[in-house]
Protein backbone atom coordinates (compact mmCIF):
# COMPACT_ATOMS: atom_id res chain seq x y z
CA UNK A 1 0.00 0.00 0.00
CA UNK A 2 1.32 3.45 -0.84
CA UNK A 3 1.14 6.73 0.68
CA UNK A 4 1.52 9.15 -1.17
CA UNK A 5 2.67 12.60 1.44
CA UNK A 6 1.56 16.16 -0.04
CA UNK A 7 3.08 19.29 0.88
CA UNK A 8 2.18 22.79 -0.16
CA UNK A 9 4.25 25.73 0.23
CA UNK A 10 5.29 29.44 -0.53
CA UNK A 11 8.48 31.38 1.07
CA UNK A 12 8.34 28.52 4.21
CA UNK A 13 12.06 27.95 4.02
CA UNK A 14 11.96 28.69 8.37
CA UNK A 15 9.59 25.96 8.74
CA UNK A 16 9.81 23.20 5.77
CA UNK A 17 13.17 21.42 6.53
CA UNK A 18 10.99 19.97 9.88
CA UNK A 19 8.18 19.04 7.68
CA UNK A 20 10.49 17.50 4.69
CA UNK A 21 12.52 15.75 7.70
CA UNK A 22 9.66 14.37 9.25
CA UNK A 23 8.28 12.46 6.01
CA UNK A 24 12.38 11.22 5.30
CA UNK A 25 12.57 9.94 8.88
CA UNK A 26 8.94 7.52 8.63
CA UNK A 27 9.80 4.16 8.94
CA UNK A 28 7.48 2.89 6.46
CA UNK A 29 8.73 1.70 2.77
CA UNK A 30 6.18 2.88 0.61
CA UNK A 31 5.85 6.62 0.51
CA UNK A 32 5.49 8.70 -2.08
CA UNK A 33 6.33 12.49 -1.24
CA UNK A 34 5.44 15.60 -3.32
CA UNK A 35 6.02 18.85 -3.04
CA UNK A 36 4.29 21.40 -4.40
CA UNK A 37 5.38 24.99 -3.93
CA UNK A 38 3.60 28.49 -5.35
CA UNK A 39 6.94 29.81 -6.53
CA UNK A 40 9.09 31.19 -3.56
CA UNK A 41 11.62 33.47 -3.58
CA UNK A 42 13.11 33.18 0.32
CA UNK A 43 15.32 29.71 0.27
CA UNK A 44 12.41 27.46 0.14
CA UNK A 45 13.69 26.49 -2.84
CA UNK A 46 17.49 26.04 -1.58
CA UNK A 47 16.14 23.57 1.17
CA UNK A 48 13.78 21.32 -1.29
CA UNK A 49 16.90 20.83 -3.42
CA UNK A 50 18.85 19.96 -0.78
CA UNK A 51 16.33 17.37 0.20
CA UNK A 52 16.04 16.16 -3.18
CA UNK A 53 16.97 12.77 -3.67
CA UNK A 54 13.76 12.18 -0.87
CA UNK A 55 11.51 13.82 -2.87
CA UNK A 56 9.48 11.99 -5.85
CA UNK A 57 7.88 14.70 -7.18
CA UNK A 58 8.64 18.71 -6.96
CA UNK A 59 7.37 21.75 -8.89
CA UNK A 60 7.31 25.17 -7.89
CA UNK A 61 5.15 27.79 -10.57
CA UNK A 62 2.89 30.11 -9.88
CA UNK A 63 -1.05 29.03 -8.16
CA UNK A 64 -4.25 30.38 -7.25
CA UNK A 65 -3.57 29.51 -3.40
CA UNK A 66 -3.36 27.13 -1.38
CA UNK A 67 -5.88 24.50 -2.18
CA UNK A 68 -5.06 25.07 -5.78
CA UNK A 69 -1.42 23.83 -5.16
CA UNK A 70 -2.76 20.98 -3.06
CA UNK A 71 -5.10 20.08 -6.04
CA UNK A 72 -2.04 19.90 -8.02
CA UNK A 73 -0.36 17.36 -5.85
CA UNK A 74 -3.15 15.32 -5.47
CA UNK A 75 -3.40 14.70 -9.25
CA UNK A 76 0.43 14.07 -9.35
CA UNK A 77 -0.29 11.46 -6.58
CA UNK A 78 -0.31 7.60 -7.34
CA UNK A 79 -0.57 6.25 -3.67
CA UNK A 80 -3.03 4.25 -2.29
CA UNK A 81 -3.67 7.15 0.03
CA UNK A 82 -3.23 10.14 0.04
CA UNK A 83 -1.90 12.68 2.77
CA UNK A 84 -1.24 16.54 3.40
CA UNK A 85 1.30 17.66 5.20
CA UNK A 86 1.15 21.80 5.23
CA UNK A 87 4.87 23.23 5.46
CA UNK A 88 4.22 24.56 9.02
CA UNK A 89 3.35 21.09 10.39
CA UNK A 90 5.71 17.96 11.31
CA UNK A 91 4.65 14.03 11.74
CA UNK A 92 5.43 13.91 15.67
CA UNK A 93 7.50 10.33 15.23
CA UNK A 94 8.65 8.20 12.61
CA UNK A 95 5.90 5.49 13.29
CA UNK A 96 3.07 7.74 12.08
CA UNK A 97 2.56 6.68 8.03
CA UNK A 98 3.22 2.81 9.38
CA UNK A 99 0.28 3.21 11.62
CA UNK A 100 -2.23 5.02 9.50
CA UNK A 101 -1.37 1.88 7.25
CA UNK A 102 -1.61 -0.66 9.45
CA UNK A 103 -5.24 0.57 10.04
CA UNK A 104 -6.15 0.85 6.80
CA UNK A 105 -5.03 -2.47 6.28
CA UNK A 106 -7.10 -3.55 9.23
CA UNK A 107 -10.42 -1.61 8.74
CA UNK A 108 -10.68 -1.69 5.16
CA UNK A 109 -11.98 2.27 5.26
CA UNK A 110 -12.14 5.04 3.12
CA UNK A 111 -10.47 7.23 5.14
CA UNK A 112 -8.27 7.46 8.81
CA UNK A 113 -8.11 10.43 11.30
CA UNK A 114 -6.41 10.99 14.34
CA UNK A 115 -4.90 14.10 16.78
CA UNK A 116 -3.45 17.08 16.24
CA UNK A 117 -1.38 19.80 18.87
CA UNK A 118 -0.81 23.41 17.62
CA UNK A 119 2.61 24.23 19.15
CA UNK A 120 4.82 27.68 19.33
CA UNK A 121 5.67 29.35 15.83
CA UNK A 122 9.06 29.83 17.23
CA UNK A 123 9.07 26.86 20.19
CA UNK A 124 7.58 23.16 19.15
CA UNK A 125 8.53 22.42 22.42
CA UNK A 126 5.51 24.40 23.72
CA UNK A 127 1.73 22.81 23.03
CA UNK A 128 -0.76 25.99 22.48
CA UNK A 129 -3.62 23.30 22.05
CA UNK A 130 -4.48 20.21 21.56
CA UNK A 131 -7.21 18.75 19.20
CA UNK A 132 -8.25 15.38 20.39
CA UNK A 133 -10.73 14.24 17.17
CA UNK A 134 -13.02 11.43 19.35
CA UNK A 135 -14.55 8.37 17.80
CA UNK A 136 -16.34 9.43 14.62
CA UNK A 137 -20.21 10.43 14.89
CA UNK A 138 -21.87 11.64 11.56
CA UNK A 139 -24.29 13.91 13.34
CA UNK A 140 -21.52 15.56 15.32
CA UNK A 141 -21.12 18.05 12.05
CA UNK A 142 -23.86 19.41 13.46
CA UNK A 143 -22.27 20.08 15.75
CA UNK A 144 -18.86 21.93 14.86
CA UNK A 145 -16.96 19.06 14.62
CA UNK A 146 -14.28 18.54 11.75
CA UNK A 147 -11.27 16.02 11.72
CA UNK A 148 -7.98 18.19 11.88
CA UNK A 149 -6.90 17.93 8.04
CA UNK A 150 -2.93 17.61 8.81
CA UNK A 151 -4.03 14.02 10.21
CA UNK A 152 -6.61 12.90 7.72
CA UNK A 153 -5.87 9.90 5.53
CA UNK A 154 -8.08 9.40 2.14
CA UNK A 155 -7.93 6.62 -0.12
CA UNK A 156 -6.83 8.05 -3.14
CA UNK A 157 -9.99 6.52 -4.71
CA UNK A 158 -12.70 8.88 -2.98
CA UNK A 159 -10.81 11.90 -4.54
CA UNK A 160 -10.77 10.72 -8.18
CA UNK A 161 -15.06 10.07 -7.16
CA UNK A 162 -15.75 12.96 -5.30
CA UNK A 163 -13.49 15.56 -6.73
CA UNK A 164 -11.10 18.20 -4.92
CA UNK A 165 -10.29 20.64 -2.82
CA UNK A 166 -12.94 23.78 -3.94
CA UNK A 167 -10.88 26.28 -4.78
CA UNK A 168 -13.73 29.17 -4.66
CA UNK A 169 -13.24 29.25 -0.80
CA UNK A 170 -10.10 30.76 0.02
CA UNK A 171 -10.02 29.35 3.80
CA UNK A 172 -12.53 26.84 4.52
CA UNK A 173 -11.95 24.47 1.14
CA UNK A 174 -10.06 21.40 3.85
CA UNK A 175 -13.62 21.58 5.96
CA UNK A 176 -15.81 21.74 2.33
CA UNK A 177 -13.83 19.05 1.27
CA UNK A 178 -14.49 16.81 4.89
CA UNK A 179 -17.79 17.62 5.20
CA UNK A 180 -18.91 16.59 1.42
CA UNK A 181 -16.74 13.22 1.88
CA UNK A 182 -17.73 12.37 5.23
CA UNK A 183 -20.99 13.94 6.01
CA UNK A 184 -22.61 13.98 2.69
CA UNK A 185 -21.25 10.82 0.79
CA UNK A 186 -21.06 9.37 4.10
CA UNK A 187 -17.55 7.46 3.32
CA UNK A 188 -16.34 4.96 5.88
CA UNK A 189 -13.45 6.62 8.67
CA UNK A 190 -11.49 5.35 11.71
CA UNK A 191 -9.80 7.37 14.45
CA UNK A 192 -6.96 6.63 15.41
CA UNK A 193 -6.19 7.68 18.93
CA UNK A 194 -2.84 8.84 18.61
CA UNK A 195 -1.09 12.17 18.32
CA UNK A 196 0.11 11.92 14.75
CA UNK A 197 1.14 15.84 14.05
CA UNK A 198 1.98 18.88 15.41
CA UNK A 199 1.08 22.47 13.27
CA UNK A 200 2.56 25.96 14.18
CA UNK A 201 -0.02 28.26 15.27
CA UNK A 202 -0.58 31.19 12.56
CA UNK A 203 -2.58 29.61 10.11
CA UNK A 204 -4.23 31.66 7.54
CA UNK A 205 -8.07 30.91 8.79
CA UNK A 206 -6.44 31.85 12.22
CA UNK A 207 -4.18 34.65 11.99
CA UNK A 208 -6.66 37.32 12.74
CA UNK A 209 -9.91 37.90 14.14
CA UNK A 210 -11.03 39.08 10.33
CA UNK A 211 -10.04 35.36 8.95
CA UNK A 212 -11.90 34.12 11.80
CA UNK A 213 -14.57 35.43 10.68
CA UNK A 214 -13.77 34.85 6.95
CA UNK A 215 -13.75 31.35 7.70
CA UNK A 216 -16.83 31.53 9.30
CA UNK A 217 -18.62 32.93 6.85
CA UNK A 218 -16.93 30.13 4.17
CA UNK A 219 -17.93 27.24 6.51
CA UNK A 220 -21.60 28.54 6.25
CA UNK A 221 -21.02 28.59 2.27
CA UNK A 222 -19.82 24.71 2.50
CA UNK A 223 -23.03 23.91 3.65
CA UNK A 224 -24.45 25.61 1.09
CA UNK A 225 -22.25 24.92 -1.78
CA UNK A 226 -23.57 20.94 -0.86
CA UNK A 227 -27.13 21.17 -0.54
CA UNK A 228 -26.81 20.51 3.30
CA UNK A 229 -28.94 22.60 5.95
CA UNK A 230 -26.84 22.75 9.61
CA UNK A 231 -28.52 24.15 12.98
CA UNK A 232 -28.55 27.83 13.06
CA UNK A 233 -25.63 27.09 15.64
CA UNK A 234 -23.67 24.88 13.89
CA UNK A 235 -20.63 27.69 12.56
CA UNK A 236 -20.95 29.70 15.93
CA UNK A 237 -20.12 25.95 17.43
CA UNK A 238 -17.37 25.03 15.39
CA UNK A 239 -15.17 28.01 16.49
CA UNK A 240 -16.27 27.13 20.63
CA UNK A 241 -15.02 23.65 19.95
CA UNK A 242 -11.24 25.41 19.31
CA UNK A 243 -11.41 26.79 23.17
CA UNK A 244 -12.00 23.35 25.16
CA UNK A 245 -8.87 22.37 23.47
CA UNK A 246 -6.98 25.07 25.33
CA UNK A 247 -7.77 23.02 28.46
CA UNK A 248 -6.99 19.57 27.63
CA UNK A 249 -4.62 18.50 30.01
CA UNK A 250 -3.63 14.91 28.56
CA UNK A 251 0.39 14.83 30.44
CA UNK A 252 0.57 11.20 28.89
CA UNK A 253 0.01 12.27 25.60
CA UNK A 254 1.63 15.07 25.72
CA UNK A 255 5.39 13.89 24.13
CA UNK A 256 8.42 15.93 22.63
CA UNK A 257 8.68 17.05 19.74
CA UNK A 258 10.33 14.10 17.73
CA UNK A 259 11.92 16.20 14.69
CA UNK A 260 14.42 14.00 12.94
CA UNK A 261 18.41 14.64 13.52
CA UNK A 262 20.22 16.56 10.82
CA UNK A 263 22.04 14.01 9.01
CA UNK A 264 25.51 15.05 7.28
CA UNK A 265 23.63 15.11 3.83
CA UNK A 266 20.92 17.54 5.44
CA UNK A 267 21.53 21.26 4.90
Amino acid sequence: MKVSIITVCFNSASTIRDAICSVISQSYPDIEYIIVDGGSTDGTLDVIRAHSSFVSHWISEPDNGTYDAMNKGVHLASGDIIAILNSDDFYVHSEVIAQVASHFQQTKVDSVYGDLQYVGKDNTDKVIRYWVSGIYQRRNFLYGWMPPHPAFFIRRTVYKSLGCFDTRLRTSADYELMLRFLYKHKISTHYLPELLVRMRVGGASNSSWKKRIEANLEDRQAWKMNGLRPYFFTALFKPLRKIKQYFILKQERISKPQVPKRKSHYV
